[in-house]
């Protein structure tokens, strides 16, 4: 295990997870920062998203993830079939993702994309870096709510869906995500309980009516 994981000791919340929506082919919920989504590496990091879930709907499959730290809307499948058919919807960006984020500093223009590859920095894993030669193609769209001196608020939709995207990405413009343990530094990481990223709203089709769905959370900073 890396340095990283073992300076950021897992203490996973034991809140009752919230169920946006269920239904016979898919189950919507909203993530709570600190959780893992799959199981990690040994006994203590066991206690995750999907086991908890999996209690409730045995049959529940995952489709995609969400970072420990990060909260949110996050969909999985009940049957096989779904999960075919959402990993598809991912694989092929027919889903739409929005997230909302507190980042530090004043970020001066009103929008803008971020197109930097990425690839994981492999001494420092789980990290990942920028890398023009050896990355993979990854594009974030953002565009800011709200500015003050010291941080603002973006709302955030990746076009792709590599890991740590949306955290590198930021850290590439110069704003870190505000809490985050491993791209932002001093107060920027220290001086907040939490990371500041929610995944706020995904639209999908549904894998048996083909009907657009669209779920959604309510940011909790």
């Amino acid at each position: 295990m890396s340095n990283l994981l073992m300076s950021t000791p897992y203490t996973p919340p034991s809140d009752p997870i919230e169920i946006i929506h269920e239904d016979h082919e898919v189950v919507v919920v909203n993530k709570p920062t600190g959780l893992l989504s799959v199981p990690g590496r040994g006994p203590d990091l066991a206690d995750c998203l999907i086991t908890r879930l999996q209690t409730i709907f045995p049959q529940v499959l995952l489709v995609h993830r969400l970072d420990r730290d990060t909260s949110g809307v996050m969909i999985f499948a009940v049957t096989p079939h779904a999960q075919k058919h959402l990993s598809r919807q991912f694989e092929l960006r027919k889903t739409s993702k929005t997230y909302v984020a507190r980042v530090a500093g004043r970020v001066t223009e009103s929008h803008g994309t971020v197109d930097l590859p990425l690839i994981v920095d492999w001494p420092n894993r789980p990290k990942q870096k920028v890398c023009h030669e050896t990355g993979k193609p990854a594009q974030t769209d953002w565009r800011v709510q709200k500015a003050s001196d010291s941080e603002s608020r973006l709302r955030l939709c990746p076009h792709t869906g590599r890991s740590h995207q949306l955290r590198v990405h930021m850290q590439a413009l110069g704003h870190p995500i505000l809490g985050d343990p491993f791209y932002a530094d001093g107060d920027a990481r220290d001086a907040h309980k939490r990371m500041m990223l929610h995944s706020q709203e995904l639209r999908i089709q549904h894998p048996e009516s083909l009907k657009g769905l669209r779920f959604r959370s309510k940011v909790p900073f």
